[in-house]
């Protein structure tokens, strides 16, 4: 074998997070979706909810749900293609809140969803209450 011939194996780069943050899925929202670790902030949360949604995990969009406003299930549109998230605004909602609001657009192919969240702590940790879709915006 010649030297030209011989190649060495690319080793595939860990694959981006949907939520749209640069570092890879398993060091971003993965590890929220694996229990390891909790989102610090709403905004955290949010982007791991949205990951979720992409990921179709259904277990984690319940459990990061309020109990008070949770539902019994969630339906997950299989032909639903996700393609990109951006946080319009957040108030509140860091590590020393209780209560806060993110504000984001979440693509998808044929449209985009537009809405203003808001979470709660419970029990310490980050969890989604409801939202609201801004008109005209």
């Amino acid at each position: 074998m010649s030297k030209s011939s011989r190649r060495t194996p690319r080793s595939a780069a860990p694959a981006r997070c949907p939520c749209g943050l640069r570092e890879p899925y398993d060091d971003c929202c993965g590890r929220f979706h694996a229990g390891t670790a909790g989102a610090p902030t709403a905004e955290a949360l949010m982007r791991s909810r949205y990951s979720a949604f992409v990921r179709r995990d259904e277990p984690y969009l319940l459990r990061t749900w309020h109990p008070r406003t949770r539902p019994a299930s969630v339906e997950l549109d299989p032909d639903m293609r996700w393609t990109g998230l951006e946080i319009l605004g957040t108030s509140d909602g860091s590590a020393f809140h209780t209560a806060g609001t993110v504000e984001f657009r979440a693509s998808f192919r044929g449209g985009a969803l537009h809405e203003r969240s808001r979470f709660e702590r419970v029990d310490g940790a980050w969890v989604y209450v409801d939202g609201e879709f801004p008109q005209g915006v």
